[in-house]
C-alpha cells in the first residue's frame, strides 16, 4: 500500500475533495498571501503550510551550493505542481509545527504531491535518516 494510501486509512480518512486552488508565484521580500517558499513550505490565502510528509533541501540557509540549488528545483517544481489544479490539504496527529506552519499532506485525486517530489528525487521523505543534500 502506498505510504500516503496508508496514512490516510490510518487517519480514518475515505476520500479527500480537491476543492482548493491558487494561482502560486514564488514568494518575494513583500507580504505572503499565496505563494511558494521552497520545496515543503508554501502560504495559501495567507497561511504558512508546512508539507507534513516531506523534507526538501533548504534555500535560505544551505549547508552548501549544491543543496540551494537542489532546493530551488524543488522550489519550482512544488510550484508547478500546485499550479497544476485543485488540492487538498489533509492535517495528521499534529495541526502545526514549532514555528507555527500549518502540518498538511497536499493531495490531489488522493495521491500525494509530496511523495511525488520524494519520487523525483527533489525531496525525502520526513521520517527518512536525515543525509545531507551536499555530495
Amino acid at each position: 500500500m502506498p505510504v500516503v494510501a496508508s496514512f490516510v486509512a490510518m487517519i480514518g480518512i475515505a476520500q479527500a475533495t480537491d476543492t482548493l486552488e491558487g494561482s502560486f508565484a514564488l514568494c518575494g521580500t513583500g507580504k505572503r498571501i499565496t505563494c511558494v517558499v521552497d520545496g515543503d513550505t508554501f502560504w495559501l490565502e495567507g497561511t504558512k503550510i508546512r508539507i507534513a510528509d516531506i523534507d526538501a533541501p533548504e534555500i535560505s540557509e544551505p549547508a552548501c551550493q549544491a543543496e540551494r540549488r537542489a532546493g530551488e528545483v524543488a522550489r519550482e517544481r512544488l510550484l508547478q505542481l500546485l499550479n497544476a489544479g485543485p488540492f487538498s490539504l489533509v492535517a495528521g496527529d499534529r495541526d502545526q509545527d514549532r514555528y507555527g506552519r500549518k502540518l498538511r499532506i497536499v493531495l490531489r485525486q488522493n495521491a500525494s504531491l509530496g511523495e511525488t517530489l520524494v519520487r523525483e528525487g527533489l525531496a525525502r521523505h520526513w521520517k527518512s535518516p536525515r543525509v545531507s543534500w551536499c555530495r
